[in-house]
């Protein structure tokens, strides 16, 4: 006969998913083995408790539960529409989750991580202009996130209280949950919920941010901002996330960095490219032209006898490479802007110019 999870964890049909949870936190303080060492009922007793909140603390499980009495589907395991081993269609599910559990699922069939308390990583996004990253820039977000409450200095206790050993747990940082399953009963570790991880909780939690040892709060970060960043590139600033639950370690601040394209200049890489018209006499005679650089303005040295669509280069007039001294290439596309009218006299010049051709 199938086991009244419900029962076993002492609550109502009805009962919410806080309830299901608190009765599970007593349940398990009451018969944590290493309380009851020697007592094989109250053994057993615990890991039907495991078994019977493994299943009504996960929505999907419950709701199956509540239809048909299990977690096997309407045929129960081996029953009336089973399939290959004894399994129905339905049950297919729980052993993906079985195999997800042993090759790498959340609590990957061995030890649970020790500590949660780690402070979660935040993610920026920062829009400069092509010419703002010529140069370094320094940068100061605006952004809200999680600091160490200073009325207990990040313990999570009152200023009078002590840190205890978590009764949840025992003080090792996780608890254990058995499960039914086609390779037998499995025992699992998790975190523990009550104290996340680090094995001990305060005696009695600050009030001002309920044991959690943070507060959310306004806050500014100012960065550097390295010359010639491209667009896509993230920089982490260590230690400026979220502070870490009950001093855990403080996450990090990752800053993506976009780059507006330029109307003037396209960036290829660490170079710079452009395109200008030159009148023809000046490909044809050569010159010296002033040419605008991300940089600003250089001499630009027209060889004679240019010819239309050639690539002039301005050495390391491109953009900074970052992480260096060195400096990209710019260039220079040049056209030829042939006029589509001539005046007089400049027509006869271009006559004779042909004469002398023959």
């Amino acid at each position: 006969m199938a086991k009244d999870f419900y029962k076993v964890l002492g609550v109502d049909r009805s009962a919410s998913a806080a309830d299901i949870k608190k009765a599970y936190r007593q349940l398990s303080k009451e018969l944590h083995p290493d309380k009851n060492k020697g007592k094989t009922d109250t053994e057993q007793r615990f890991k039907e408790v495991n078994e019977a909140y493994e299943v009504l603390s996960d929505e999907k499980k419950k709701q199956q539960y509540d239809q048909f009495g299990s977690t096997s589907g309407p045929g129960g395991r081996g029953g009336p529409g089973a399939g290959f081993g004894g399994f129905s269609q339905g049950d297919m599910g729980g052993f993906a989750d079985i195999f997800e559990n042993f090759f790498g699922g959340q609590a990957g069939g061995g030890r649970a991580r020790r500590d949660d308390r780690h402070g979660e990583n935040i993610e920026v996004q920062i829009t400069f202009a092509l010419l703002d990253v010529v140069v370094p820039q320094q940068q100061t977000i605006g952004l809200e996130r999680m600091v160490e409450c200073v009325d207990c200095s990040g313990k999570g206790a009152t200023k009078d209280s002590k840190i205890i050993k978590c009764d949840i747990c025992d003080g090792t940082g996780q608890v254990s949950r058995t499960q039914q399953s086609f390779f037998g009963v499995i025992q699992q570790a998790f975190v523990c919920e009550e104290c996340e991880g680090a094995g001990e909780k305060p005696e009695n939690p600050c009030k001002n941010c309920r044991g959690d040892g943070r507060v959310r709060k306004r806050d500014e970060v100012t960065i550097d901002i390295p010359a010639g960043v491209h667009s896509g590139q993230s920089l982490r600033v260590r230690g400026q996330g979220n502070a870490g639950r009950r001093g855990g370690a403080t996450g990090d601040l990752f800053v993506h960095i976009h780059v507006r394209p330029d109307a003037r200049f396209q960036r290829d890489g660490d170079d710079i490219r452009n395109a200008i018209s030159i009148p023809v006499i000046d490909a044809i005679l050569g010159t010296t032209i002033t040419e605008e650089t991300v940089h600003g303005p250089v001499d630009l040295k027209i060889p004679e006898g240019l010819q239309p669509g050639q690539v002039l280069r301005v050495k390391g007039k491109g953009m900074p490479i970052v992480g260096s001294s060195r400096m990209g290439d710019h260039y220079v596309t040049i056209e030829v802007d042939v006029p589509k009218k001539l005046s007089k006299s400049e027509r006869v010049l271009m006559e004779e110019w042909r004469g002398m051709q023959h």
